[in-house]
């Protein structure tokens, strides 16, 4: 027998989640042990602990490696599957999310802000600028939830090399890309991409760093070991030191 829907929604409110809260959700499923009702069991736990006066958001993430102005992505937003873990298709599939529609780094939400969140990112200059839900999360002073992956797994933390302007980031070249988005609309939009020939990085600098600092608490799901983020604390800080060191996150 594992542990179920009501269990876990305890647990979700003892490591301090609650009513009205949003939360931008990186996860693995079989961190979480096993689970009575699998993905939609730990969907189901976390939207009843924010309640619907919250919101939960995913990352839909679909860029690749040969992502570049030679080979520029192609995305639709109905059919492009994400590669970031069955809880977020799970999400992205419910009849209730908005998916944004940027080509490579795309969030999907349910609830209450679910459009505020996703609304406009096709429009962003690059994946986690201050259009991108990563960053709105941070300025509805919404939360980062880490379940079972750690700072490696982070979106929230490209957005702040983004707004820092780290000079390794992105490829130098703006690139013009076809977006299909909901009803079979075309969109081209402009956007700059990752660079994804840049210098190794390790985000998992700033776990201790983010912990010490009471913006990240640590508790136990199920099985999973979670990170609870303060965004709005996490974006203060981080942008702040790679502002002041552009290259602390090179290895």
């Amino acid at each position: 027998m594992g542990i179920g829907v009501a269990e876990l929604t305890g647990q979700f409110g003892e490591a301090g989640l609650g009513r009205g809260d949003t939360v931008l959700f990186h996860s693995s499923l079989k961190s979480f042990g096993f689970i009575d009702g699998g993905a939609d069991a730990v969907i189901a736990a976390l939207t009843n602990t924010i309640g619907v006066e919250g919101t939960l958001v995913v990352p839909t993430l679909t860029g690749h490696r040969e992502d570049s102005k030679s080979c520029p992505p192609v995305f639709d937003v109905v059919n492009t599957k994400c590669w970031t873990g069955i809880l977020a298709e799970t999400v992205r599939n419910r009849k209730d999310a908005i998916r944004s529609l940027h080509p490579t780094h795309s969030a999907a939400a349910i609830g209450y802000r679910k459009e505020e969140l996703t609304r406009g990112h096709e429009y962003s200059g690059s994946p986690c600028d201050e259009k991108s839900p990563y960053y709105i999360n941070a300025a509805v002073k919404g939360y980062i939830l880490l379940a079972g992956v750690d700072q490696e797994s982070n979106t929230s933390i490209h957005s702040c090399e983004e707004i820092a302007m780290v000079p390794y980031h992105l490829q130098p070249d703006t690139v013009k890309i076809n977006i299909t988005g909901y009803g079979g609309q075309k969109l081209t939009v402009t956007n700059r991409l990752h660079n994804w020939e840049k210098p190794a990085t390790d985000f998992n600098k700033l776990d201790e760093l983010f912990e010490s600092k009471g913006i990240m608490k640590k508790y136990r799901v199920g099985s999973s070991l979670i990170r609870l983020i303060n965004a709005y604390e996490m974006f203060e800080f981080t942008v702040s030191l790679l502002r002041k060191t552009p290259d602390y996150l090179l290895v």
